[in-house]
């Protein structure tokens, strides 16, 4: 194996980028960027089936969203079938692999005999060349499989990147099948040539893996390839105990894109399920790559914790650029009918933004500065009442000739306050119903500045209009 660090990631195009795999392409990539390697994106399609371009698309966008760039690929393997082909018949000229003509009836009665025996089901290796052995005839219109001769005895060791030494006795591995009657090679096999080829030094993949990997290393080993070192990592496991997976509900990646989440938040979040620098909870990516090391993988499954997710947006978002935060939370805005111009909302977002734990609460936020005032007429007459009208009547005769500007707004409203013995809710609440239709927002005068004097004023006026003794 080449002493440069190479990983990859390879997902299966059958559905989304999921969270687990998410994980492990930042482990991945963290890896390798911290040995100043290279990180390989391949996309293992063999599963034509269920294999859509539009998971293909989403595997990309998820990976790109989340800032893993690729330092080589896609790689695709149903690109990469004639090269399976030379290996497979390297290994059928070798005997490290044969033809099976057993047709799948075949291979269930097997099963079923084994299993009113009590033993575990496995092939009973009826194709399998050996010396002295007689073959059954070929039987016609049947297209063969092609089996993986796999040892017989001994046993599988290596040294988990992740759970240290592993064994697994020969005895309990099949013939591995390595091509389907179509011709189409199966997934044990071609991540073993596509390693190989791509020289990857360092897998990291989940713990549901484990069981591949003697195949693999057997296979490695009748080819003559140089192993990589394997990593499985740990599973996370949901609120319910049960692993988040695809086939289980687990939503993408991109979903927490549309969420409102922030891609730094994610590769935090993640990266933390499974791995630790002390009792570090919040690490930019920079940190990430000069932190990350094997060492500290842990063992035991990680649990799916979304309020803790969402204190880490939170975090991120507090932190974030106000003009990137507006740039992003604009289309949610427009979505909600809002029309906001980038720089007045950049403007709201950094006066908005470290009360909400996602962009989407942000845009909601936001809408009240983009919206139609409707104001409730009990809440109206419960906080503009005849009393504080000279007051109100005050506030915006001088803001007409005030500097519009949150300090000179602050400024302004201590001086009607002193004018007329008042206490600052008695007239914060007044101008917040009256210009926002709501009790509640941030400071009086940040939310004055960013509704503008225009619309402040004729509120104001429209407001106390009627409202009499």
């Amino acid at each position: 194996m080449s002493s440069e660090v190479r990983t990859r990631i390879a997902p299966s195009p059958t559905g989304f980028l999921h969270l687990g795999t998410a994980r492990t392409a930042i482990f991945s990539w963290a890896y390798a960027r911290h040995f100043g390697g290279r990180f390989i994106l391949r996309i293992e399609d063999t599963d034509v089936v269920r294999s859509t371009p539009e998971a293909v698309a989403a595997i990309i966008d998820g990976l790109a969203w989340l800032g893993l760039d690729a330092d080589e690929g896609p790689f695709f393997q149903m690109q990469r079938l004639d090269r399976y082909r030379e290996v497979v018949d390297g290994m059928l000229a070798k005997g490290t692999a044969y033809r099976c003509y057993c047709t799948p009836e075949e291979l269930e009665s097997t099963r079923e005999a084994q299993r009113a025996r009590g033993e575990k089901p496995h092939y009973d290796r009826t194709w399998r060349p050996e010396a002295g052995k007689i073959l059954p005839a070929i039987p016609e219109g049947v297209a063969p499989v092609i089996r993986f001769r796999n040892p017989v005895d001994g046993e599988v060791t290596w040294d988990d990147l992740v759970k240290g030494p592993i064994t697994i006795s020969n005895h309990e591995i099949d013939d591995l099948i390595i091509v389907r009657p179509d011709g189409v090679p199966t997934y044990n096999f071609c991540v073993v040539v596509d390693d190989w080829d791509m020289r990857i030094s360092q897998v990291f993949r989940g713990d549901e893996h484990v069981n591949n990997t003697p195949w693999q290393i057997n296979i490695c080993n009748a080819l003559g390839a140089p192993l990589p070192r394997f990593g499985h990592v740990p599973v996370i496991l949901g609120d319910d105990g049960l692993k988040l997976s695809k086939r289980r509900g687990a939503v993408s990646v991109l979903a927490y894109r549309e969420d409102g989440y922030l891609p730094e938040a994610m590769i935090n979040y993640l990266a933390r399920l499974g791995w630790s620098h002390g009792d570090e909870e919040l690490f930019s990516r920079a940190q990430l790559v000069e932190w990350f090391d094997t060492a500290h993988l842990v063992k035991s499954a990680a649990h799916w914790d979304p309020k803790k997710l969402a204190w880490v947006n939170n975090h991120y978002i507090k932190a974030a650029d106000n003009e990137r935060l507006a740039t992003l939370v604009l289309p949610l805005v427009e979505a909600r009918g809002g029309k906001a111009g980038l720089a007045h909302l950049t403007a709201v977002v950094a006066l908005m933004k470290d009360r909400c734990d996602t962009l989407v609460q942000l845009a909601d936020a936001a809408m009240l500065f983009y919206r139609d005032v409707v104001i409730d007429a009990d809440l109206k007459a419960a906080t503009v009442t005849p009393a504080i009208v000279p007051a109100l009547e005050s506030f915006v005769k001088q803001a007409a000739a005030t500097t519009w500007d949150r300090a000179s707004i602050s400024a302004l409203l201590k001086a009607v306050l002193v004018e007329h013995g008042l206490k600052m809710p008695q007239i914060a609440m007044p101008l917040r119903v009256l210009v926002a239709g709501q009790k509640e927002t941030p400071s009086a005068d940040a939310t004055l500045e960013l509704f503008g004097r225009d619309r402040v004023i004729e509120a104001v006026k429209k407001g106390v209009r009627g409202v009499v003794a």
